[in-house]
């Protein structure tokens, strides 16, 4: 056990050089899809040996050396209750994409496939990695081969879409990048033995208190690169271009795993980093979570191309997580987490389903279906259950997380305002309506057009890419303890965590002027806060 994460992260990789020495077509399949399905079954013994009692520790650690002398930067990766499950989606997802690939994709199928395995990489890198400058080399890692997914193997407006999607995102990297090294130095300043200093476990400890000055600059640097990634109102623009003329594998890894990597940032680094400007900045960003979720949903109900709508709905859902998370509670962050999971499960699936259809009729416009659940019925009942997934309805996944950060939302001290709960659930009522409506155009009805009249139902492969992802649907649905068990303790523990430090800074201020929102914020005494506590003022 003590080497298989690594293992399991760098398997992919080393199956890229096989890739590239395979002389026939049918080779690099097939070395793709075991080198993937491999990957997954390594990775099942790290949840079951995984240590719920202690999620909130980091397990299978892997620790190297500092690199370089002065500078405490070293190879760091391990699991936590934060990070287990979106590990796990990860590996899960690797042969389903590998698979929706199989018949779609006809040009360089070497470098196709060498961009997949290397992407799969980086994202289980970007979970497991402990250290911010590894996190941050895993981070810029993973664009490069959805850059090239997209601007090769992608539709007639790729390279508008790829290069839109490259600005957005090394924008953000770059001021992330910035803060990040600011950071280093910073921390690295406490440290007696470093000037420079990344690895996470310390700089969120205690040790490290960061003045509220500083902490705000560094929470909008870190919060812009990762609302970005989300992506969250009004940052949102490059995704529907990236999804809709992405490839179906490049538009699943996309909805299922990449945008998770924004919303995982904001629970990893800015809650227990910057807990006074997380707390500061709570309830602007829930302010446009629900315009995104608003937004998303209204502009998703007048999309004529299926894919271009669900992908607006990745924005509308995505919302809802970064509500739960600066909701910070309990609740609310249990169910941002789950949502993760949820949605890359029904998202992922929606677009391998449009995938699916397009291959067959080569249009993704509603106009062009219609009356087609009787002649693909299979297809019907797999669509139905992926819709009526994303729309949350009670019994399946997406009911569970939308349930807990409504919940969790509406109690909320840091936002004190029923309101953000109110209009997310209106988000949940438009999703009803155009997704079924959606749905309803294209299966429903009569037949428009010759064409549907002769389509060909899934096969046995395409059922085999849905039936694990329609599984977990109604698993998470029916028995959610079983998953939010991994993040329970971990929850619980760094939000105390960053209450205990936060008040701790505000103490360490004494004598300096503080900003009028830790008035709203913390219960402040005369004596100069000396018995600070952590309550929000109603």
């Amino acid at each position: 056990m003590e080497n298989l994460l690594q293992i399991v992260i760098y398997f992919p990789l080393f199956a890229v050089i096989a890739v590239l020495l395979a002389r026939k077509e049918e080779w690099i399949k097939w070395i793709a899809l075991t080198a993937t399905s491999i990957t997954f079954f390594l990775s099942l013994p790290l949840i079951f040996n995984f240590d719920i009692s202690q999620s909130h520790i980091p397990q299978y650690l892997t620790e190297g050396p500092s690199i370089l002398s002065g500078f405490d930067v070293k190879y760091l990766i391990g699991l936590d209750g934060l990070s287990l499950l979106l590990f796990m989606l990860t590996t899960l997802f690797g042969p389903i994409v590998v698979l929706s690939s199989w018949t779609s994709i006809k040009k360089h199928l070497k470098g196709y496939y060498s961009m997949l395995l290397l992407l799969q990489t980086a994202s289980l890198g970007v979970f497991a990695s402990l250290d911010l400058v590894v996190f941050y080399v895993f981070f810029e890692l993973s664009l490069i081969p959805m850059y090239f997914l997209i601007g090769i193997w992608g539709s007639t407006d790729r390279i508008q879409a790829t290069v839109k999607f490259f600005i957005y995102t090394m924008v953000g990297s770059l001021i992330m990048l910035v803060a990040l090294l600011y950071l280093g130095f910073y921390a690295g300043g406490i440290h007696p033995e470093f000037s420079f200093v990344s690895d996470w476990r310390y700089i969120a400890g205690p040790e490290v208190q960061i003045g509220l000055v500083e902490q705000t600059w560094m929470f909008l640097a870190f919060a812009l690169a990762f609302c970005i990634k989300v992506p969250l109102f009004p940052f949102h623009t490059w995704l529907p271009y990236a999804h809709t003329e992405a490839p179906t594998a490049g538009s699943v890894v996309l909805a299922a795993i990449m945008l998770k990597v924004g919303t995982y940032g904001l629970l990893r680094f800015t809650m227990p980093v910057f807990p006074n400007a997380f707390m500061e900045f709570a309830p602007w960003l829930a302010v446009l979570a629900v315009i995104g979720i608003i937004y998303g949903a209204l502009v998703a109900m007048v999309q004529k191309d299926v894919k271009r709508l669900v992908a607006y709905s990745s924005v509308s859902h995505l919302g809802f997580v970064v509500l739960g998370i600066f909701a910070f509670n309990t609740v609310a962050v249990q169910g941002a987490i789950i949502q993760m999971i949820n949605h890359g499960l029904s998202t992922g699936a929606l677009f391998l389903i449009v995938g699916m259809i397009y291959d067959r009729r080569h249009t993704r416009l509603i106009k062009d279906f219609g009356g087609i659940a009787t002649v693909v019925p299979v297809f019907a009942v797999m669509f139905m259950i992926a819709t009526l997934s994303s729309i949350g309805l009670p019994g399946l996944n997406g009911f569970i997380g939308e349930f807990l950060i409504l919940n969790g939302t509406f109690f909320s001290e840091l936002y004190d305002n029923a309101a953000f709960a109110v209009i997310g659930a209106l988000g949940v009522i438009l999703a009803a309506v155009y997704m079924l409506w959606m749905y309803q155009r294209v299966m429903f009805g009569p037949i428009k057009h010759e064409e549907n009249k002769t389509l060909k139902d899934l096969n046995l492969r395409e059922v085999g890419l849905l039936l694990p992802l329609v599984l977990f649907m109604v698993w998470i649905g029916i028995r959610s303890e079983d998953f939010t068990r991994y993040s329970e303790v971990w929850v619980e523990h760094y939000i105390e965590e960053t209450k205990d430090k936060s008040v701790a800074v505000l103490q360490n201020t004494r004598g300096e002027d503080l900003p009028d929102w830790t008035a709203r914020i913390y219960e402040l005494d005369s004596e100069g806060l000396s018995d600070t506590e952590w309550v929000y003022k109603d």
